[in-house]
């Protein structure tokens, strides 16, 4: 009978410790959020931002968590120097005044085991836009370098930059800017 009690015990336990939520650090150096937009309809462009934060709260026994990233304008990169300042400046990004991007969710969505959608605020210049962030992919297992647990994942949204007062030379540049934000991060 103890063992009985002992085993359910144990039982009970491992399964809270399961059902716990679990915090991860986003890991910068594989988490680079990128956006592209059409350039006068001669050719979709593709540009990154090189810094970003955060962390995610997963319970995936519970189907609850959070995300919340925050992205480094300054280090945003289009593969140009000088268009590197010129998107930093007041008709784009404004970085002087406004050195972040974030991201903070409200609801995830789970299938199964995995996060399929992630809902929330996107804050550019200072402007806040509900978003759903559809996650194209999902994954959380034993990181084999690091050789502790991690998550990654990639999701997609479409915005309007004129929606976050961006809209310089739209239509012509193209005002619908497909954001993908692939993410890895490691438990803590």
């Amino acid at each position: 009978m103890k063992k009985i009690a002992a085993l359910t015990l144990a039982s009970l336990f491992s399964s809270f410790a399961y059902a716990a939520p679990e915090t991860y650090v986003i890991e910068p150096s594989h988490s680079m959020p990128r956006f592209e937009y059409s350039h006068f309809g001669y050719s979709v462009q593709l540009s990154r931002f090189d810094s970003t934060s955060g962390k995610i709260i997963i319970d995936r026994a519970a189907k609850t968590g959070s995300v919340d990233v925050t992205i480094k304008t300054k280090s945003v990169n289009t593969g140009s120097k000088l268009f590197n300042g010129h998107i930093q400046g007041e008709d784009f990004f404004d970085t002087a005044k406004y050195p972040t991007i974030t991201f903070k969710s409200n609801k995830l969505t789970f299938e199964g085991d995995k996060v399929v959608s992630v809902e929330g605020d996107l804050t550019v210049k200072g402007v806040s836009k509900p978003v759903i962030l559809t996650v194209n992919s999902f994954l959380c297992m034993p990181h084999p370098m690091v050789k502790k647990d991690a998550c990654g994942a990639t999701a997609v949204t479409k915005v309007k930059r004129s929606d976050f007062n961006m809209g310089k030379y739209a239509p012509y540049v193209g005002d619908e800017v497909t954001l993908t934000i692939p993410v890895e991060a490691i438990k803590q």
